[in-house]
């Protein structure tokens, strides 16, 4: 995909349990990093450098309509008063405007809203043959349910904070089961998605920006906790590191592997010996938007397809999308779940809106706890350092080339809650573009 940033920009690949450790998790290459507001020539003429923290909204919406326009020739701008419901300033609002990474907002709504909350996604393992003797005369098979958190312990501890479902977890507890010796093959089996490596970005074919997508998704599409290089088959490898993790507990297992479905007759509760649930839906949805990461969109996308349309594919996952916004009264064209392709489009106005209804929906709160926060974390932590928007505004960021985006939430001092939508399309200059977005969400926090 053509980003206007280099293609290993880090973004820190931080969850709740992060911040309690004495090191953060290491960064995981993507490309809507956190980026620092350049400083530019203060031009004294708006109000987002003015003393006057009283400044009337008429006044303040006219500043943000200059500042929209730096840096782009095509934006969309919305700010709404979610108390009064109110629209305090608006500039082509109704154009649709590609979303670059602001998708994600729509993906981890439908996500939140069409998936119970405490609802995991398991990766299950199923014997066939009896185990006698502990001998297990025949196959395992690992299954796939979709879930973009499963991997080695070292790939969690290191990119995930410790969270997410564990091959060796897996391993430990078949081994638990009395198992010594399998006298068939480890299978992998990824069935619940197609096999479509990417998304419209990339022709479907596996990109740089994201790792493939894999129904038996195995450390984030990586062959390592090096992330050297993407896996050629996620599923095949997670068959055979299970191999070496069982021989690895003394238990006695070919290390040739294969891919094949489960097959029904063996998709059985009596047959199944091991399983590692994912953590929650909010938990997802907090890793996918927090800084911006795009494998984890994408497969959510295709689980909404699986789950929800029985058809673990890119387009039923839009589908599923479509409707449930459109259940909200709220309109986006989306073509894949993380933004990666320019033709994801909505507006402003209906941006601001799904953020606006959000706020009553039981799932509100876990959208909202989900974004960057200004100047503190994720793709924010370096922007509006020191500014009114410091602390009070939670936002997603999108940048693709000619693209950039911001939207979210500003809270002020006086208790005045806002939700706003920052659309810029042919960007001609992305740090004027982005220093316009942070003292426009400063703007709204002082209003």
């Amino acid at each position: 995909m053509k980003h206007a940033i280099p293609a290993l920009a880090a973004a820190l690949f931080l969850v709740f349990s992060a911040a309690t450790q004495a090191s953060p998790p290491k960064p995981l290459p993507n490309p809507d990093r956190p980026a620092v507001t350049p400083i530019l020539p203060d031009t004294g003429g708006d109000a987002a450098s003015a003393s006057d923290a009283s400044a009337s909204a008429a006044r303040a919406c006219a500043s943000m309509r200059r500042l929209a326009r730096r840096g782009n020739r095509s934006v969309g701008l919305r700010v709404f008063n979610l108390k009064s419901r109110e629209n305090v300033c608006s500039l082509n609002s109704q154009a649709r405007r590609s979303l670059a990474s602001n998708t994600k907002l729509f993906t981890t709504a439908t996500v939140l809203d069409r998936f119970e909350t405490g609802q995991s996604f398991t990766t299950r393992v199923y014997r066939a043959g009896k185990v006698k003797d502990g001998v297990l005369e025949g196959n395992l098979y690992l299954k796939g349910g979709g879930d973009p958190s499963f991997g080695t312990n070292e790939f969690l501890r290191t990119y995930l904070a410790g969270e997410g479902s564990s091959i060796d977890r897996l391993a430990t507890i078949i081994q638990r089961r009395g198992i010594k010796r399998i006298t068939g093959l480890v299978f992998a089996d990824d069935t619940i998605f197609d096999r479509l490596r990417g998304v419209a970005d990339s022709g479907y074919a596996t990109s740089p920006w994201i790792g493939p997508l894999s129904g038996l998704s195995f450390n984030a599409g990586y062959t390592s906790s090096s992330l050297s290089r993407f896996s050629s088959d996620p599923a095949r490898l997670a068959a055979r590191t299970l191999a070496r993790e069982l021989r690895q507990r003394g238990v006695k297992v070919k290390l040739r592997t294969g891919l094949r479905p489960t097959p029904a007759r063996i998709r059985r509760k009596a047959n199944l010996i091991a399983w590692q649930d994912s953590p929650d839906m909010a938990w997802m949805a907090r890793v996918t938007n927090l800084n911006s990461i795009n494998f984890w969109a994408e497969t959510l996308l295709k689980d909404l397809g699986a789950y929800i349309r029985k058809s673990g594919t890119t387009a039923e996952g839009v589908k599923v999308v479509r409707r449930t916004m459109a259940a909200l009264d709220v309109d986006v064209w989306p073509i894949d779940g993380s933004g990666l392709t320019y033709g994801n489009r909505s507006t402003a106005h209906d941006v601001a809106k799904l953020l606006y209804k959000a706020r009553s929906e039981p799932w509100g709160n876990d959208l909202f706890a989900s974004l960057p926060t200004a100047g503190v974390d994720g793709t924010l932590a370096d922007r509006m350092r020191g500014s009114a928007a410091q602390r009070r505004c939670h936002a997603k960021t999108g940048t693709l080339t000619g693209v950039t985006a911001l939207s979210g939430y500003c809270f002020n001092a006086s208790g005045r809650q806002f939700a706003f939508s920052i659309l810029m399309n042919d960007v001609t200059n992305l740090d004027r573009a982005r220093a316009a977005q942070d003292r426009i969400a400063a703007l709204i926090a002082r209003l």
